[in-house]
């Protein structure tokens, strides 16, 4: 059985898909990025921004199922551009614990929703 996942405190999907979906204790969250849900504008003043943002609102889809980012098992990240991995990485160094941090791939495609610079999805697994 699912049950799905939304807040207003992360984007409203931009095609017909949640935010997340919670099956058992599994909650898989849709790619998020770097859209501010306070007022729906994208933010990409910089990188560092833009990443911020986009852990920003897996944050919050992450809070509303009773979860953080220690329950993350997996990550997947799109980038728009490889040369940026280094400085997704500082900022993404920050919201987990190289110790315990979870099972990621970064992969450089050609394009992403709205022309973004980076893109997450991930998989969080309860108690």
């Amino acid at each position: 059985m699912k049950k799905i996942i939304n807040t207003p405190n992360a984007p409203s999907p931009v095609g017909p898909y949640n935010q997340s979906v919670l099956a058992g204790n599994t909650l898989y969250v849709s790619g998020q990025i770097a859209i501010d849900p306070s007022t729906g504008l994208l933010v990409q003043d910089t990188i560092e921004i833009e990443t911020h943002q986009v852990l920003k609102n897996l944050g919050a889809i992450l809070k509303e199922a009773g979860m953080g980012f220690e329950h993350i098992v997996k990550c997947s990240v799109f980038v728009s551009d490889m040369n940026m991995y280094s400085r997704i990485n500082t900022v993404y160094a920050e919201y987990f614990d190289e110790q315990t941090a979870p099972a990621r791939e970064l992969v450089e495609v050609a394009n992403l929703p709205k022309f973004v610079n980076v893109e997450v999805s991930a998989i969080a697994v309860s108690s």
